[in-house]
Parts: structure tokens; C-alpha cells; sequence
């Protein structure tokens, strides 16, 4: 219960809205009728959060246990009835396995059933409190009503012909006896333990680092910087615009999935992909989905290679963000069949893929695959690494829903567009600005930070100032909401903005 609660509380954007969606028992209509209403939801959210904490506390404490042992039990029962076992397929919100009847939260409803039923009263906060009210009842048994005086022995006043030397046993409790205080205080070493558990999870604070923060700069070396990770939701400054790719309606920033697929693009920095594999494990990668639908961000562009964990975060978590699928692999007919039967909005042909079949003269598979995904009623699009991919299937006569195009401009250091070593995306920026300025299809700009080599601030006003109806930008989890409301500020400001072509979207 506690760490259910402290996590929960921990966890940036964290909301119950998938778990209430996904419910099938007999609660499901009032559960997606919370889910459905942002007022309700945001009560919901930290009643959940501080009720599991507050309750798991209580009682690895021994403090009001039966009162937490009855909330304990309020809050199971909830959670059983939403997404209960009961014979039939495991709901969309069970993914701790496949019950008949009997789940986690039956078993721990009959524990609380235990608890509720013979509370270890020596033991815990409650024996503290229960002694001492022992003594204080014990101190003022002393007295019968009407003045009498009350043989503790007995708890009866005492005969009238009693004589004053009558020897009189003292029965009341004893007290606040050392052992008694031990045994009340025998939670506190696990709750030690459990605050160590939490800080090797969620992480220690470091003097260490908390001073390079203030002092490093991981882009230019030991110059002074000011790193700011302790954005939350709280922080953002609105909501994204949306706009139609076909029958979509989109989040004008996409969020892309190279890094949680290892692809990372980082030059000569050969160590880089294990890193972010190892970052992104399942939770992590849930938690940076959550947070970007959360923050307006509705969709992800990436590879079918990633379309389990897609699947997977919608199966456990409710989530909604949509898959748009590069069909990317040695078959992009096979990739954009599989990404429209694993759940894709919309497909493309790869950059890369698409580069190398017009390099080919391949305009047959080009020309197939939109036929495919089209009649699978998705958007399809073609994207392109080099403009003469673009220009060429245009002049083919082969137009998608969708452009995607690679665009950044060469300010930065590592640029060199003569030698290009993965270091260079969009080779000619002004030639592609104006070709893509005689489009009227939308397009998705990607690529835009030259993965990691230009401030987003910039890369975004580049993008929208030059014709892109829509980004794609690589996020980790603690650059979300700074990079949206980067976004909306760049996107708020139409004078400077002073944008090249029409909105296509």
C-alpha cells in the first residue's frame, strides 16, 4: 500500500484515468464516467494516492489499524470490481498475470480481513496508545461515584466495616514498561528500510550533483550552466494546438521514437544506444508516454519494432497515444502490414527505405505500399532523408496524405554536410524549404534538432517558420513538458514566427 501510494505520488503526471477506463466489472460505467470527467478525475487522482500511502503507513506503524485495515479493504474492493477475474478473459488493466477468481487484490482484501479481526494490539503505535490509556483509566479508577473509595482489586468500592489496615492487591496495568515501547516502536526499523527502498528507486539527492548542475554544461564542458529537470505538469502554459492529417486530429508536436528505441544518432558517441536502451526499461518508457499525452503530445512516430510496447502500454495502461508506423525493416510491405494489424493511425514509407528505392528507380514498392496502407483506410505518407527522394516521386506522379522531411539548418558544430559521418539529416535546407513550400499535402518535419546538436527553442521556430504543419522531436521523460511549452511560445508568437507557407494542416 504505501509504496503503491509514494510512487504513484512520485511519479510525474500519474493519473488513474487508464486504470478506470480499462475496468470491465460491474463499476466500469462509473469508473469511465470519472475517467471521462477532468473536475472528477482530479479529485480521484490524489484521494488514490494519499489514501494508498496514508493507509499503508497506518499500518506499518500499527497506527489506527483497524480504522486502516477498513479503509484498506474499501479501497481493494474498488479495485477488484474494476477490473475483476471472474471466469472470462483478464481485463485490459490485469496484467499481473491471468485469474479465474482469486487475484492479488482478493488475497490482500482477506489479509486486511485478518487484520481487522485480531489486530496485534501489543504491538505497533496502537500498544503505545492503548497502555497509556490503560494508565490514565488505571490513575482515575481510584474513585467510585458519590466519593467511595474503589479497591482496585476488585474495581468496587469498598464495604462500610472495612478496616483502614486491609491489605489491598494493586492489579491495574502496569504501564509504559521499556518492553511495551519496544514492541510499539517495532515498525519504525521497517519503514527505515522501506524510505532506503524508495530512494534507491527513485534516486538519492547529491550535493555532488546538485553542485555540478549548477556548475557543468554537458554540451560546451565545465562552463556554468543551470539545469532545471523539476518540471511538471503544473509548469505548462497550455494546451498544444491540433490539426487534421486526414481524419486525424494530431498534437502539432509528435513525439519521436528513436530513443526509446535505441536508435540515437550520436555521432561518434558509440556508447550512447546501450545507455538509453537501459534508461528506457517498461516503466520508463510508460511513464514517458503517459507524461506526453498528459502534456497534449497524442502521438508517436517510430518503428514497427516497438509495436509490442505500444501494445503493451495500451493493454496496461489505457493509454490513447496514437502509432503513426515508418514501416521501417528489409520489407517495408511486410512492416506497414504488420503496423496497420498492430494498431498504426497512420503509415509511411521510411526515409531511408524510401531514399534507397528512388536511388533504385524502385517507385513500384513506393507506389504499393501507399495502395496498401490506403486501403486499410490510414493515411499514407512517403518520407525522405534527401530531397531528390521528394522531388522525384512527385514527378512520378506519386502523392501521399503526408510528407515527411528531414530539416534543420548546418548551424552547429558538428555539421559538415561534404562529409557526412550520421552528423547530417537535411543536406540542403533552403531547397528544401522552398520544394516543400509548393506542397499541398501536410508535413511532418523530423530530424529537426539534428538529433541532439541544436537548442529546441531553435529548431522549433526553424521548423514552423519554414513550412512544417507539424514536428517530430525525441524526448526523454524530464524534457516533455519544457519542450511543449517551448513549443507554444514559438507557436503563439506569429509575428516573429513570420512563417513561409500556408498551414496545410
Amino acid at each position: 500500500f504505501l509504496y503503491e501510494g509514494v510512487s504513484k505520488l512520485l511519479a510525474p503526471g500519474w493519473s488513474a484515468e487508464g486504470f478506470l477506463r480499462a475496468g470491465g466489472g460491474p463499476l466500469a460505467g462509473a469508473f469511465r464516467y470519472v475517467a471521462d470527467h477532468p473536475a472528477l478525475l482530479k479529485i480521484v487522482d490524489p484521494l488514490n494516492m494519499w489514501a494508498l500511502t496514508i493507509i499503508g503507513a497506518a499500518l506499518m506503524l500499527g497506527l489506527f489499524t483497524r480504522a486502516a485495515a477498513v479503509a484498506g479493504m474499501i479501497l481493494v474492493v474498488l479495485y477488484y470490481l474494476a477490473c475483476p477475474p471472474w471466469f472470462g478473459p483478464p481485463a485490459a488493466a490485469n496484467v499481473e498475470g491471468n485469474y479465474l477468481l482469486v487475484n492479488k487484490n482478493l488475497v490482500e482484501l482477506l489479509a486486511l480481513l485478518v487484520i481487522l479481526a485480531m489486530p496485534a494490539t501489543g504491538f505497533g503505535l496502537d500498544g503505545i496508545l492503548m497502555a497509556g490509556r490503560a494508565r490514565r483509566r488505571a490513575e482515575a479508577g481510584g474513585t467510585a461515584a458519590g466519593g467511595a473509595r474503589v479497591s482496585p482489586a476488585s474495581n468496587a468500592p469498598e464495604p462500610p466495616g472495612l478496616r483502614p489496615h486491609t491489605i489491598v492487591m494493586n492489579l491495574a496495568p502496569p504501564g509504559l514498561s521499556r518492553r511495551r515501547i519496544l514492541a510499539g516502536l517495532a515498525g519504525l526499523p521497517f519503514i527505515g528500510g522501506f524510505v532506503l527502498a524508495v530512494l534507491k528507486r527513485h534516486g538519492w539527492f547529491s550535493h555532488e550533483e546538485a553542485n555540478l548542475a549548477l556548475r557543468v554544461d554537458a554540451r560546451t564542458g565545465a562552463t556554468l550552466k543551470k539545469f532545471d529537470f523539476s518540471a511538471s505538469l503544473a509548469d505548462l502554459k497550455g494546451r498544444l494546438p491540433t490539426a487534421r492529417l486526414g481524419h486525424l486530429e494530431l498534437s502539432r508536436v509528435m513525439l519521436g521514437g528513436n530513443l526509446i528505441g535505441g536508435w540515437a544518432h550520436a555521432r561518434d558517441l558509440l556508447y550512447v544506444s546501450k545507455l538509453i536502451k537501459a534508461y528506457h526499461h517498461r516503466q520508463k518508457v510508460f511513464e514517458t508516454l503517459r507524461l506526453a499525452e498528459s502534456a497534449g503530445v497524442n502521438a508517436i512516430i517510430t518503428n514497427p519494432l516497438l509495436c509490442d510496447v505500444i501494445n503493451d502500454y495500451w493493454r496496461s495502461t489505457g493509454g490513447k497515444i496514437r502509432f503513426i508506423s515508418d514501416c521501417g525493416g528489409s520489407d517495408v510491405l511486410a512492416g506497414a502490414r504488420e503496423s496497420i494489424d498492430r494498431g498504426a493511425c497512420a503509415c509511411y514509407v521510411h526515409g531511408g527505405v524510401a531514399d534507397g528505392l528512388v536511388a533504385r528507380g524502385d517507385f513500384d514498392t513506393i507506389a504499393r505500399t501507399l495502395e496498401l496502407i490506403r486501403r486499410n483506410g490510414l493515411p499514407a505518407g512517403i518520407a525522405g532523408h534527401k530531397l531528390r527522394t521528394v522531388r522525384a516521386c512527385v514527378e512520378k506522379g506519386l502523392l501521399p496524405d503526408f510528407w515527411m522531411k528531414t530539416l534543420h539548418h548546418a548551424n552547429y558544430w558538428s555539421a559538415k554536410p561534404a562529409e557526412e559521418h550520421d552528423n547530417t539529416w537535411c543536406d540542403d535546407p533552403e531547397g528544401t524549404i522552398a520544394f516543400m513550400g509548393t506542397l499541398k499535402q501536410p508535413w511532418i518535419a523530423y530530424k529537426i534538432l539534428a538529433a541532439g546538436a541544436i537548442e529546441p527553442r531553435d529548431g522549433f521556430r526553424y521548423a514552423f517558420a519554414n513550412g512544417a504543419d507539424f514536428i517530430c522531436v525525441g524526448m526523454y521523460d524530464f524534457q516533455i513538458i519544457e519542450d511543449v511549452n517551448l513549443a507554444l511560445d514559438v507557436l503563439a508568437d506569429k509575428d516573429k514566427l513570420n512563417r513561409r507557407r500556408d498551414w496545410m494542416a
